[in-house]
């Protein structure tokens, strides 16, 4: 070869790699005070979080396409050890020539975590848990990703997301500077870490993820902790910092994170927030949308005008980054609810609900919120707000570039009423507790207060699909498995014995009683008292069930007290100690106990009390249902199930139910529908759909304003009904035919009133006022002039598949009520439905132009006039798009 033809060689070469050096540095993100810097830009950005295990991955992609066209550029998740590393030192395989080895390893101890290279542990990032196909779905549809590790998330799951076995590595605290916790702890991080740069998944790599999180709402521990929680805080972002991931770390509620690792906000309101230092951006990292649900408590909603209000807020104070904690709360599936109490349902009045539909008005007028902050970005990101009064409740928060550009937010904080401000030489009506967005310092395009878009009403429908032939097998709690029993002197710790294995621990011992007592002979039975530290317990004297008492999720701890029949001679007391999700969140919550420690006495004996706390205890972990897996048509064969009506007839307690069913015909969601049954467990097809309890809710369900700060008491709805009755049924879990459902009710019910539903859209609502805000207006010049305006419209959208096929209320002029109870008001143009029914009947969507032009003599002159519509969507094969 020619030196000549080297040299060029050398040079394509040198080339090649500084083209690549380019696009490497180009991929990068920092940070100064205004904002993430995304590639060289600040940048305003809107999350959302989704956790891939609360879903299923055919639900992934459509979840994720939802929030980018609802104005998202991140989607969030938390990374949960527990179900990725479910247990430690599993069985080891590996491979020398002419030989091969298996290692069990039952140790935990420090030995351990030194010695076995980080391969060696056992991992699963499949199905639900493959968080490398849900990071790159998020990439496919060209959006960010922000990766909070923890590995503690609280998140209401089971034990906060750590593995149980993580509570008995010896001499081990958890989250506190403690060796054998740091070891596992990093361990685990960089785990997570290098799965990812394996895959290029950072921003730095060219991937998706842009923001990383080590340890989470750590500042209140941090100082109950002194000495050793600042150690382990500064410990804990040094290793992270040290990965050299690319991207910058965050810390939420750490008010002491160290640098270069950010501080930020978790809250309903975050616009007092401010980072520990001036040169670091202000970031929301939790804005809630709602809250989470506990059974026997009611359903909490969060009214948007008022997240939006938040939102605004936290803009206008120079936030640049939001997350929505939840944009997306799916379902907690088989035995993650944490809490305890935690329902299975995590809905949380996210804009998507749990079954991944659009929830409307949250999610549209969220949308339209994000729109109108993106128009104002470049202001936003490029100087400080000068702010100014406008009243006593009002306030003026003005943002300029030197290019020209001008945004502004005119706020009204007064609770009741609405103001009128002079800005700018214009007057502008605000309503209470809102905020209008003015993108170039003059049209409002939004305002938090004016919801615009359609409200969505949601109802469960009958489907086709009929539960046959139930079956039942009443578990077995006269005989013990000797191979799974163990038996001790005294009370044992739940989760010591069943390493959460399985929600349900017997208790059993045994009394004698003689012939001489005198209850035998008509007196008063004697009392049975059971203090437990939580979370239920049946009681079961002589194989009869005697009652059960439950806690809450605010008292864990509860007694049992109960007349108990007892005969002479040998009596058996069984006790079935039931977990409903272990702890995630407190002060060392590792410690905290779960199950029956006592006292165990009876009372009323001619001898008095008799404590049994001390006395000789036999314990079974689990159900002998589970032993044998009746879940799985594998385990059918091993037990002699009634078939036929006795079988749904059956309602008592401890009782195994299973039926076959067709999956219904077309694609809405699914749920079960359990409001007959008492509490336990479901599966489909083997798969744990999770506990069922139906639990009456209290609270306070007195109405909402969405004016004035929010917390949980405010906004309940479902007061005196099952706090929840419909379960999840994903439908990549359903074959075509013969789907196996299998129930465990603990306390007795009718299975033949299970019914399998189909979430769908009923009918949907508009309320919009003739002077609605609305962006197409921005940049006119002659705001002054109405007839230059473009006029607001009301737009309806049925779901996919389905049309508009009657209108239920269409009033302009003055309508009074709420979607679902419209009624007419002084002033009503007689119109009115004749133009909607003429624009959207047998359409999907359509839209009517709200001015007096369209519906003909003004009704009223000189008043504020709305159309408040109600259209009822009905199913249909063909769909036409209408305007």
């Amino acid at each position: 070869m020619e030196i000549n033809s080297v040299s060029k060689l050398f040079f394509l070469f040198g080339l090649a790699w500084f083209i690549g050096f380019f696009q490497l540095i180009q991929c990068s993100v920092t940070y100064d005070r205004k904002a993430i810097i995304i590639n060289g830009q600040r940048r305003i950005l809107f999350s959302g979080s989704i956790h891939y295990p609360r879903s299923t991955p055919e639900m992934w992609e459509d979840l994720i396409q939802k929030a980018k066209d609802g104005g998202l550029d991140v989607v969030e998740t938390y990374i949960f050890w527990n179900v990725h590393e479910p247990s430690a030192g599993n069985v080891l395989h590996f491979s020398l020539p002419c030989t091969s080895y298996t290692l069990l390893l039952f140790s935990f101890s420090d030995s351990v975590f030194n010695f076995f290279p980080l391969r060696w542990f056992q991992y699963n990032f499949e199905g639900r848990y493959d968080l490398v196909r849900f990071i790159k779905t998020i990439q496919k549809a060209g959006l960010y990703a922000h990766i909070r590790i923890g590995p503690y998330v609280c998140a209401e799951w089971n034990f906060g997301g750590f593995p149980v076995w993580l509570k008995y590595v010896p001499g081990i605290s958890f989250r506190t500077d403690n060796e054998p916790f740091k070891r596992a702890m990093q361990r685990f991080t960089e785990k997570i870490v290098g799965l990812m740069k394996s895959e290029n998944l950072f921003e730095s790599q060219g991937g998706p993820i842009i923001l990383s999180q080590i340890e989470n709402e750590y500042g209140v521990q941090s100082k109950l902790f002194g000495a050793a929680g600042y150690n382990y805080m500064s410990w804990a972002a040094k290793m992270a910092v040290d990965l050299g991931t690319g991207v910058p770390w965050v810390m939420c509620k750490e008010e002491d994170a160290p640098d270069p690792v950010i501080n930020t906000c978790n809250g309903f309101y975050c616009d007092t927030f401010s980072p520990n230092k001036p040169y670091k951006p202000t970031i929301w990292t939790e804005a809630w949308s709602g809250w989470f649900t506990e059974f026997g408590g009611p359903i909490h909603q969060r009214p948007v005008e008022d997240l939006a209000f938040a939102v605004a807020r936290f803009i206008q104070k120079g936030g640049s980054f939001i997350n929505y904690y939840m944009y997306h709360g799916g379902t907690n599936f088989g035995r993650t609810a944490g809490g305890p109490f935690i329902s299975t349902s995590y809905d949380y009045d996210a804009p998507l609900d749990e079954y991944g539909l659009i929830r409307q008005p949250k999610y549209g007028h969220l949308k339209e919120l994000h729109r109108a902050i993106k128009m104002s970005e470049r202001a936003l990101v490029s100087s400080d707000p000068i702010v100014t009064s406008l009243g006593s409740f009002q306030q003026a928060h003005v943002y300029s570039s030197e290019s020209g550009d001008c945004a502004a937010f005119l706020s009204n904080y007064d609770t009741k009423s609405a103001a009128r401000v002079l800005f700018n030489n214009m007057h502008y009506n605000l309503p209470p507790w809102s905020i209008s967005i003015l993108p170039d310092c003059r049209n409002v395009v939004f305002n938090t207060a004016k919801v615009g878009v359609q409200t969505t009403q949601m109802e469960m429908l009958p489907t086709n699909a009929d539960m046959l032939s139930w079956e039942s097998y009443d578990e077995d709690i006269t005989s013990l498995d000797d191979s799974s029993t163990i038996t001790a002197p005294g009370l044992l710790e739940q989760i010591n014995v069943t390493r959460d294995t399985s929600d349900y621990l017997w208790y059993i011992t045994s009394v004698e009683i003689g012939q001489s007592e005198s209850f035998l002979r008509g007196g008063e039975l004697p009392t049975l008292i059971v203090q437990s530290t939580g979370h239920a317990v049946h009681v079961f004297i002589n194989g009869q069930l005697s009652g059960s008492a439950f806690g809450t999720r605010e008292n864990r701890r509860f007694t049992y007290i109960g007349k108990v029949n007892l005969q002479a001679g040998t009596n058996r007391i069984a006790l079935l100690s039931v977990a409903v999700g272990l702890p995630n969140v407190g002060g060392h919550f590792e410690t905290w106990n779960t199950g029956i420690l006592g006292p165990v006495a009876l009372h009323g004996l001619d001898q008095g009390k008799w404590d049994l706390s001390w006395q000789k205890w036999t314990y079974q972990v689990g159900l002998k249902g589970e032993a044998m897996n009746l879940v799985s048509t594998n385990g059918f064969s091993s037990v002699e199930w009634i078939r036929g009506s006795l079988a749904a007839q059956k309602q008592q307690p401890l009782t195994w139910h299973k039926a076959y069913f067709d999956a219904p015909e077309g694609d809405e969601p699914l749920a079960l529908d359990m409001e007959g049954m008492g509490k336990g467990q479901i599966w489909i097809n083997g798969q744990s759909i999770g506990r069922y309890w139906t639990a009456y809710a209290s609270g306070n369900c007195n109405g909402c304003n969405y004016a004035g700060g929010y917390r949980p008491p405010k906004c309940q709805l479902g007061c005196g009904q099952p706090t929840q009755k419909w379960y999840h049924v994903p439908r990549s879990w359903l074959k075509p035919t013969q789907n196996l459902l299998v129930i465990f009710e603990e306390l007795g019910g009718d299975p033949s009133g299970i019914s399998l539903v189909k979430r769908s859209v009923t009918s949907v609502c508009a309320d919009v006022s003739e002077y609605h805000p609305t962006i197409k207006n921005w940049h006119i010049e002659s705001y002054g002039k109405s007839e230059e305006l473009h006029r607001p419209k009301v737009h309806l959208r049925c779901s996919q598949g389905q049309t508009i096929s009657s209108i239920k209320f269409a009033s302009f002029g003055t309508p009074l009520g709420t979607c679902g109870t419209y009624q007419q008001g002084t002033c009503h143009a007689s119109t009115s439905y004749d133009i909607l029914e003429k624009k959207c009947i047998g359409k999907q969507r359509c839209a009517v132009t709200i001015s007096n032009s369209n519906f003909g003599k003004d009704p009223c002159p000189n008043v504020l006039k709305r159309l408040s519509v109600e259209a009822i969507c009905a199913s249909n094969p063909t769909t036409n798009w209408g305007g």
